[in-house]
C-alpha cells in the first residue's frame, strides 16, 4: 500500500472534517441483524459519517458473533482488499480471522473486545490487532486511583457479587490498595438480584465503613444505596463499568460514584460530528462516536511516512471526536479513558470537588 508522504506532525493534528487526498477502504465488521443489531447499526452510522467527511469508503461485513465465523470474515475483507478493519464487537470474530488479516497486512481495530487473552495471543503471534476498547486492567487501575484520591483515611469496604468478573475486579483492586496502606475494614460477597439488601447495609454500618466499592451490576448497587439511605446509614457508594446500564427498576441515588468510560457526546471534540449526525437524523449513541473516531484515526495515520498502514497505526497519535487515540507497544490505548463520575440529576457527571 502507498501511503501519503507528509510530515509526521500531521498525525498529531486534529482529524479535520474534510476529504482526504488519499481514500482508504475500511472494512466495518459489525452485526447487521440479530440481538446485537442495534450496536452494529451504531457502528455503521458512525463509520459511514466519518468516511463521508474524509472521502474514505466503508465496506460492511456482517458479524454473526458465532464460533468459527472469523475465517470467513477475514476472507471477505481480504477479497475486498480493504486497507484496515474496525468494529469486531465479539471475540469470536477475531478467532481465526487475525492470522489471515496479518498475512494480508490488514490492521484490525476492535471497538469492543476486552478479553485479555485475545491481545496476549495477538502480541505473541505478531498479529496487527489494536484495542480501542479499554482493557479490564485499565478499569482496575482507574478504580484504584479513584479510591486512593477520594477515600484516603476513610473506612471503606469491598463487595463482590460472586461472579468471576466481579471477584476478579475486587481482588485486582484490593492488592494495590493494601500495598498503599489502604486495607478495607470489611470484604464480603453478597447475593445479587435481591429485592432488598437491608441486612447487608446494616453489616456495613457495624464495621464502621463509610464508603463501599461494589463490583456488581447497577441494579444491585442502586438497591444497596437506596437501602442505606432508608436506614439512615451514611454510605458513599462506588461501582465500576457495569454501572453503565439502564436506570431501572430501582433508580440510582444522587451521589453514587462510578468509574466508567465517558459519554463522548459531551466532548468538545465531538460537537461538529454530533451536529452533523443530528442533521442527517442520527443519534451519537453507544458505538457511534468510537466508530467515527476509528475512521478518523486510520485516515490520519495513513498520512505518516511509514511503509505500511499497520506500522503507521503503531506510531500514530491522532486527535479524534473521542479524544486522542494512540497505542502502546502492547497495542492498548495510551490514554486510560476511564473516569470517576457521579450520578446527579439523572446522569453521570464529573464529581464535584471534595471541598464542596
Amino acid at each position: 500500500m502507498i501511503l501519503r508522504l507528509v510530515p509526521a506532525i500531521a498525525a498529531t493534528a486534529a482529524a479535520l472534517l474534510a476529504p482526504s487526498a488519499y481514500a482508504l477502504t475500511i472494512g466495518l465488521v459489525a452485526p447487521q441483524g440479530g440481538p446485537y443489531d442495534l450496536l452494529g447499526q451504531q457502528m455503521r452510522v458512525g463509520a459511514e459519517a466519518a468516511a463521508k467527511a474524509s472521502g474514505d469508503t466503508i465496506l460492511v461485513v456482517d458479524e454473526p458473533c458465532a464460533a468459527g465465523s472469523g475465517p470467513a470474515i477475514a476472507d471477505k475483507l481480504t477479497a475486498a482488499r480493504v486497507d484496515a478493519a474496525i468494529g469486531f464487537l465479539c471475540s469470536e470474530s477475531l478467532d481465526g480471522a487475525l492470522p489471515k488479516l496479518a498475512d494480508a497486512g490488514i490492521p484490525a481495530l476492535t471497538l469492543s473486545v476486552r478479553w485479555p487473552t485475545v491481545m496476549e495471543d495477538a502480541l505473541k503471534q505478531q498479529w496487527p490487532l489494536y484495542r480501542l476498547a479499554p482493557s479490564n486492567k485499565a478499569e482496575n487501575e482507574q478504580v484504584v486511583q479513584a479510591i486512593v484520591s477520594q477515600w484516603a483515611g476513610a473506612a471503606f469496604a469491598l463487595l463482590d457479587d460472586g461472579t468471576i468478573r466481579s471477584r476478579e475486579l475486587v481482588e485486582a483492586i484490593r492488592e494495590p490498595l493494601e500495598a498503599r496502606g489502604m486495607k478495607p475494614v470489611f470484604t464480603d460477597t453478597y447475593r445479587p438480584g435481591q429485592e432488598q439488601q437491608i441486612a447487608l447495609v446494616r453489616r456495613l454500618k457495624k464495621t464502621g465503613a463509610t464508603n463501599v466499592f461494589i463490583g456488581g451490576d447497577r441494579s444491585d448497587v442502586a438497591i444497596i444505596a437506596r437501602d442505606a439511605k432508608a436506614e439512615n446509614i451514611p454510605l458513599t457508594v462506588m461501582g465500576g463499568e457495569a454501572m453503565k446500564a439502564v436506570d431501572r427498576p430501582v433508580p440510582l441515588q444522587d451521589g453514587v460514584l462510578a468509574v466508567i468510560t465517558p459519554d463522548y457526546v459531551g466532548f468538545p471534540s465531538a460537537q461538529k460530528a454530533v451536529e452533523a449526525l443530528h442533521q442527517q437524523g442520527s443519534d451519537a449513541d453507544g458505538y457511534t462516536l468510537p466508530a467515527y473516531g476509528a475512521v478518523q484515526f486510520l485516515d490520519t495515520a495513513a498520512t505518516l511516512d511509514q511503509p505500511t498502514l499497520d506500522k503507521a497505526v503503531a506510531v500514530a497519535k491522532v486527535d479524534t471526536v473521542i479524544g486522542p487515540i494512540a497505542f502502546t507497544s502492547g497495542h492498548e490505548l495510551t490514554v486510560n479513558p476511564f473516569q470517576l463520575q457521579e450520578w446527579r440529576d439523572g446522569a453521570f457527571r464529573l464529581p464535584r470537588p471534595l471541598s464542596e
